[in-house]
Parts: structure tokens; sequence; C-alpha cells
């Protein structure tokens, strides 16, 4: 999800046996290269090699925090480089301050964009496992469509 402007950008089908994490390269793979991608924040189950690297080859941000039992990693490619980096400032700053410091609070926004996904329907309407995607990405451009229009601002009251 583009975090401006709340668009999906990228969407990927996995069963419920199937894990998350090894499909973000697919993910970043279906955004042009030749567009920017300046951050990517994603929970501690994508704080794996193949993650780090493909956000490292895309030239963007990691913003994923390590694994409670997370280690330094061998330093053998860039990624595990950047990973380290991420491990000292989450040691020097605190879990919950780094957090806050890389914006990881956006997050949510993610979240709240899949469950206005879920307000069409819990259930995909088509049977056929070949059409079930499309169902999805017609919901995806409705929600897109929605989002050109106008979204509402919200300011602070203090």
């Amino acid at each position: 999800m583009d975090a401006q402007t709340g668009d999906v950008r990228a969407v990927e089908f996995t069963s419920s046996r199937q894990g998350d994490s090894p499909l973000l390269p697919d993910l970043l793979a279906q955004i042009p290269e030749d567009e920017e991608i300046g951050s990517v924040t994603a929970d501690g189950i994508y704080d794996t090699r193949r993650c780090h690297g493909a956000i490292v080859d895309r030239g963007a941000e990691a913003r994923i925090p390590i694994r409670r039992n997370g280690r330094a990693w061998k330093k053998d490619c860039p990624a595990a480089r950047v990973r380290n980096d991420i491990l000292h400032e989450t040691r020097h700053l605190g879990r919950a301050n780094r957090k806050h410091s890389v914006g990881y609070h956006v997050r949510s926004r993610v979240e709240a964009r899949v469950s206005c996904l879920k307000a069409f329907g819990e259930r995909i309407a088509s049977r056929d496992p070949d059409r079930q995607p499309a169902d999805i990405q017609i919901r995806i451009a409705i929600m897109n469509r929605y989002n050109a229009l106008g979204m509402a601002k919200d300011t602070a009251v203090g």
C-alpha cells in the first residue's frame, strides 16, 4: 500500500498453510522498477534474509522490527549489513523508541485498509480458484477509485 495515497499497489494470494514473508519479493516486483519505493513497513515475521535482500535491491528503507530473539547476521551481503544496523539501533534506542523513530505506526494504515477490503464481505464470491484473484482485484480497484475521489483529513485536537 502506498502510505501517502492509501492505494493498494500490490497483492498476492496465499493459502492458510502458506506463510506471508516468502512473498514479499513478489509483491515488490509488482511495482514497476522505475517507480521509487521509499520504505517497506512490515512486522517481525518479515525479518528474513530474503525480505531484507529484496528491500535493499529496490533501494528502500526496511521498517521491520527485529525478532525478539534476533542476533546479528554474518556481514556477507548488503542486506545483512542493513539488518545489523537495525539490530544495533533497536538495542541502543529500545524496541518501542526505534519503532516510533522510523514511523512504524504507518503499518496500522495498512491494517485499516485490509479492514476496508473485508467490508466488501469476508467471503470471496467465486468458488473457482482461478477466478478468486479477479474478485479481490475488483475490490481493490473499487477501493483505490474511492481514494482517488478524496479521503477525509484528520486533524489533531489539543
